[in-house]
């Protein structure tokens, strides 16, 4: 089997380990090997938590610098900071709504333009769906279901071997059941939002 290398990067709180519970679980629903690791960093503090999923017949979850074949962000600068991990193959989905980290909020740090953002990202990799997912979760019902929002536009292109309908009966088994129906419409909403990127 094809073995495809999928990074996710976003701030802690943000719901990075629950996407990748839920990619994990969908893989196994589907028959696919899957190798995961997590690197949390400063997550409880708003720091960096970095996902590593790989999918098909592969010997290590370390996905080495330009390997990537998709990278998925939750935050626009996390996913800039984690561009050496793409090449001119990769496709990147990231959400365009900033959490500035408390450095740019006391003045030492400057946020990145998000137009330059977004051209040296595409100048790296092959495609970039960019949107704000943080809207669309809004719209589906709870701002925190940026992370389905993504997953959504993840499995409209393709990259992965699994379909909506494996995603989301991951979600019925791996969310709360209170979140289960935003969290549907939130993927529903991220597969529109890429189709039409």
């Amino acid at each position: 089997m094809d073995v495809t290398r999928l990074i996710i990067v976003a701030v802690g709180g943000q719901g990075n380990l629950l996407s990748s519970r839920v990619l994990g679980e969908a893989a196994l629903l589907a028959g696919i090997p899957v190798r995961m690791s997590e690197i949390h960093g400063m997550a409880q503090r708003g720091g960096v938590v970095e996902s590593a999923i790989v999918f098909g017949d592969a010997e290590s979850s370390i996905i080495s610098d330009g390997c990537a074949d998709v990278l998925v962000g939750f935050e626009p600068s996390e996913t800039l900071r984690a561009v050496n991990k793409c090449s001119k193959d990769t496709v990147v989905i990231t959400n365009m709504t900033p959490l500035p980290p408390f450095t740019v909020a006391i003045g030492r740090g400057v946020y990145p333009d998000l137009d330059q953002l977004q051209t040296l990202v595409k100048q790296k990799t092959a495609r970039l769906i960019a949107f704000d997912a943080a809207a669309l979760a809004k719209e589906a019902g709870n701002v925190l279901s940026v992370n389905m929002v993504l997953l959504g536009a993840l499995i409209q292109t393709g990259i992965l071997p699994l379909t909506a309908e494996q995603i989301k009966e991951a979600i019925r088994t791996k969310t709360k059941k209170a979140f289960v129906e935003t969290n549907i419409k939130a993927v529903d909403l991220g597969i529109a939002a890429a189709a039409q990127s």
